[in-house]
């Protein structure tokens, strides 16, 4: 049920410009073995970074069109593994590559820089064989009419790349390359240079899956280890949900047919537990889908009206609750003109954001977003903050949150409310409430969670995504 909500694209970046949509292959044209996971790679990443689509739809638009579609789900996932490394490391990868480049390239390329990066991502990341990852990246550059030209210089680079690249990438600060200036520039000054190199470099690791459960997260726990999909690793974390590595499809995990578990990042879990016991209490949970929040709250006892602008992800919010046999009711309307004609005990809103706290789950962000798009939705979540305090009834608690890392959308969002709205007052968060994360308290006593966060020994299982949540209270 984890999903950003929201996602703004990005400038093409230097010598790469932007293009317009990728032409697959012929599906008549015999390919060799491999080449089409691989062409489906270099689509996708072209769509992200030079058309600035979210990287799942552009998963799903690859998939679906026929020369891919009949890919083994095998396939597609080794697809989806190039797309993610590139994304992730695309600063390194870009800085190798660019190194054995001796001249400036013409701005029309074709795909051969997506080529590139797919292929240097297999050669210095995935362990492939590098017969094959540059001779299917040769293949596919004669393949596309842009890039036929530049056959043997991809040729040239990448036996290069293969031999010296790994040495090459030893040498570079990855978690600093791979995050864009912009970013970097932010994240430094608001939490210093190395607690935002600390935070990138956490971003390099995709995040484990993380599940809500209705009950019992030790049993579960121990069900998911011993899975038919074999033995996984999984852990009950301090805050109540349980952590699991090496699964399979999700859809096969125990008790997903049930309704027994949701998946949601143990951080999305910790604002719904800031309403206190809420048990029979009426609840307005906004800006509600995919619906992680809605389960935990009904799950808890509480009557729950889950409310979201967009029809197609009220649609799937409403699936999600129908797999869990769970029940809320259910508003498609803007939160920001919403009367419902009455007040609530509890009002949790889930503002949209730039989401950079979900870096380690979408990848994409780091090439979709641009330093004006913190200062832009914080605009919106002031007003959608202003309309869910008209819904608290007195002495009713308001929690805001956000999956953002950027202060506008986090602690200068909850003093501009307070500055703004006398009725209210801020009600820290305590440690016990949040599963003793005592780091993950501001000194304002606001929830701030960060990809740096939960250490274990294994990075694999470690980490949170960035979330912000302040609570409030309304005096009268």
């Amino acid at each position: 049920m984890s999903e950003s909500k929201t996602g703004v694209p990005p400038q093409p970046k230097r010598n790469q410009p932007q293009r317009p949509a990728h032409r697959a292959p012929s599906e008549n044209v015999p390919r060799p073995s491999g080449f089409v996971p691989r062409a489906a790679a270099v689509r996708v990443v072209a769509e992200v970074v030079y058309q600035r689509r979210a990287l799942d739809d552009a998963l799903d638009r690859a998939f679906s069109m026929p020369i891919y579609s009949g890919m083994e789900q095998r396939d597609r996932a080794f697809s989806r593994l190039i797309v993610v490394t590139v994304l992730r490391r695309y600063g390194e990868l870009d800085a190798v590559v660019r190194s054995f480049i001796d001249k400036p390239l013409p701005e029309n390329q074709g795909l051969l820089w997506p080529i590139l990066l797919a292929a240097a991502a297999q050669l210095l990341c995935l362990d492939t064989p590098p017969h094959a990852a540059i001779s299917l990246a040769v293949d596919q550059t004669r393949a596309d009419g842009g890039a036929r030209r530049f056959d043997k210089l991809v040729n040239a680079v990448l036996r290069k790349v293969s031999v010296q690249g790994k040495a090459k990438l030893a040498t570079l600060d990855g978690p600093r390359l791979n995050t864009p200036d912009w970013a970097w520039k932010r994240w430094v000054e608001t939490y210093g240079e190395e607690l935002a190199h600390g935070i990138a470099a956490a971003n390099l690791t995709e995040a484990a899956l993380d599940i809500s459960v209705k009950s019992d997260p030790a049993g579960w726990a121990e069900k998911f280890a011993n899975g038919p999909a074999g033995p996984v690793e999984a852990v009950v974390l301090p805050t109540g949900g349980v952590r699991v590595k090496n699964r399979g499809r999700i859809e096969d995990m125990p008790g997903y047919g049930e309704g027994a578990w949701w998946v949601q990042d143990a951080a999305a879990g910790l604002p719904g537990r800031l309403l206190g016991d809420v048990k029979g209490q009426d609840i307005a949970d906004l800006c509600a889908a995919p619906g992680g929040k809605t389960a935990e709250l009904i799950v808890a006892g509480a009557n729950v009206t889950a409310v979201d602008v967009s029809a197609a992800r009220m649609a799937r919010l409403a699936a999600n609750l129908a797999r869990l046999h769970l029940k809320a009711e259910l508003v498609t309307a803007d939160v920001t003109a919403w009367d419902p004609g009455r007040q609530f005990d509890a009002v949790l809103l889930d503002a949209p954001c730039t989401a950079t706290g979900t870096i380690r789950r979408h990848p994409d962000i780091l090439r979709l977003k641009r330093a004006s798009d913190a200062a832009q939705l914080a605009a919106l979540q002031a007003k959608l903050l202003a309309a869910a305090s008209k819904l608290v009834r007195p002495d009713g608690r308001l929690v805001y949150c956000s999956c953002s890392l950027e202060p506008e959308e986090g602690s200068r969002q909850a003093e501009l409310f307070l500055a703004q709205q006398p009725d209210f007052v801020r009600e820290p968060v305590e440690p016990h409430e949040i599963g003793g994360l005592l780091d993950a308290i501001s000194p304002q006593g606001d929830l701030r969670t960060l990809p740096t966060h939960l250490r274990m020994d294994d990075p694999e299982m470690s980490g949170l995504d960035g979330f912000y949540a302040a609570r409030f209270r309304r005096v009268r």
